[in-house]
């Protein structure tokens, strides 16, 4: 997995690879977008785990739907990811925000074992104060469940901090 901000246009706007794998880690959603099946594009907004010690992102779905149509068809996709402190300033016209895309390949995890240590990861990520209920629900529900293991080819990121220096436009002018 490649930190490569190279491609990014706005180079002063760069998010350093230690807080980009801060966000990686700790955002709860991301939005995949892929290839429809007519060829134009089709996004869908995901929660998601990182497994770090992999380096691979893993997402959970119903076991049939369009997704997987997709990711079946063209295996490469992108994953966007904004920090969870992104908001609008009005006065100011601009926003603060960080955030990540993805370039990587979609595989399904076929391997019950990986689809049950995959599972349990996002238990220990979104529901970390009830890991006894959260793993007992993944035994019950591993069989409708489908996962996706998105191997992270690279990645880049942005951030626009909005400091008490930026410029205000007041309401007169």
């Amino acid at each position: 997995m490649k930190y490569d901000n190279s491609g990014v246009r706005r180079q002063d706007r760069l998010l350093d690879e230690e807080s980009a794998l801060e966000l990686l880690k700790a955002a709860d959603f991301g939005f995949l977008a892929m290839q429809a099946e007519d060829g134009g594009g089709y996004g869908v907004p995901l929660n998601y785990v990182y497994d770090e010690s992999k380096e691979v992102v893993f997402l959970h779905c119903a076991p049939e739907g369009r997704k997987l149509r997709c990711i079946e068809r063209e295996p490469r996709v992108t994953f966007t990811i904004i920090g969870k402190d992104c908001h609008v300033v009005p006065n100011k016209f601009t926003e603060a925000y960080k955030s990540l895309v993805l370039t990587c390949r979609a595989e399904m995890v076929k391997n019950e074992e990986e689809r049950r240590r995959a599972m349990r990861l996002f238990v220990d990520k979104l529901s970390p104060n009830y890991r006894i209920v959260g793993y007992k629900y993944v035994e019950k529900s591993l069989h409708r469940t489908a996962i996706i293991c998105l191997h992270v080819e690279h990645f880049t990121g942005k951030t626009k901090r909005v400091t008490a220096q930026t410029p205000i436009i007041s309401k007169g002018d």
